[in-house]
């Protein structure tokens, strides 16, 4: 039997996370556990890692300082699978315009920035809200990208809730981005073991229980 750990930095929706994996896993029929963890021992066991998080970019620098981010780091050294969403991405970055002066994991060059405030709808006129709360459609940056290839057919509709987005230093680590408003955001990143999305899966219905089953099923 598999472990699937879900970071535990005292940041988020960690239940919801945790009951939508159990969920994709009977749904998937694949047998694992899926406890929440806290130490790097923990992590360091685990089959394959979630990240999740809400909330502030300097708390989840704080949480992350030494051991809990060393081990995260080589875990996906490692090759073991990694998901993380909507914080769990931006703090695979190296810093962020939320927390100047705190460091992220830097697994990937680049930064987390800001959505700016005042700008307008080019297509309705509005002013687009900040936070970006809703649903958006995926737009795939490339075909097969790990487990978001389930979405290459008909890229579906999944919910955000964010101010920030990473901006990657290496443009191809896009995997998928959506629009809100004039701004064109990135959605999920993909490289190798490692998946990140902006959007959650668990708040997405349908879509976030087939992107979490083939997380599982990878």
């Amino acid at each position: 039997m598999h472990t699937i750990g879900i970071i535990d930095v005292g940041m988020g929706n960690l239940r919801s996370v945790q009951k939508a994996v159990q969920r994709a896993a009977t749904d998937a029929g694949v047998l694992c556990e899926v406890p929440l963890i806290t130490t790097p021992e923990q992590i360091l066991r685990v089959d394959k890692v979630v990240m999740p998080g809400q909330g502030a970019f300097r708390d989840c620098a704080l949480a992350l300082r030494g051991g809990v981010g060393e081990a995260i780091r080589e875990q996906i050294e490692r090759g073991t699978f990694y998901l993380g969403i909507c914080l769990g991405l931006q703090a695979l970055f190296q810093d962020s315009d939320e927390a100047p002066g705190e460091a992220g994991l830097a697994v990937f060059p680049g930064r987390v920035e800001r959505l700016p405030d005042g700008a307008v709808d080019p297509t309705s006129g509005e002013a687009v809200k900040i936070p970006h709360m809703g649903w958006n459609q995926l737009t795939l940056s490339r075909p097969g990208a790990g487990i978001l290839g389930i979405f290459d057919a008909a890229p579906p509709h999944v919910y955000f809730v964010h101010s920030y987005h990473a901006v990657p230093r290496d443009p191809s680590l896009v995997a998928a981005t959506a629009q809100h408003g004039p701004y064109r955001v990135t959605a999920a990143i993909q490289r190798d073991n490692v998946v990140a999305t902006q959007f959650h899966p668990e708040k997405s219905q349908g879509p976030g229980l087939a992107l979490l089953a083939a997380f599982l099923r990878a």
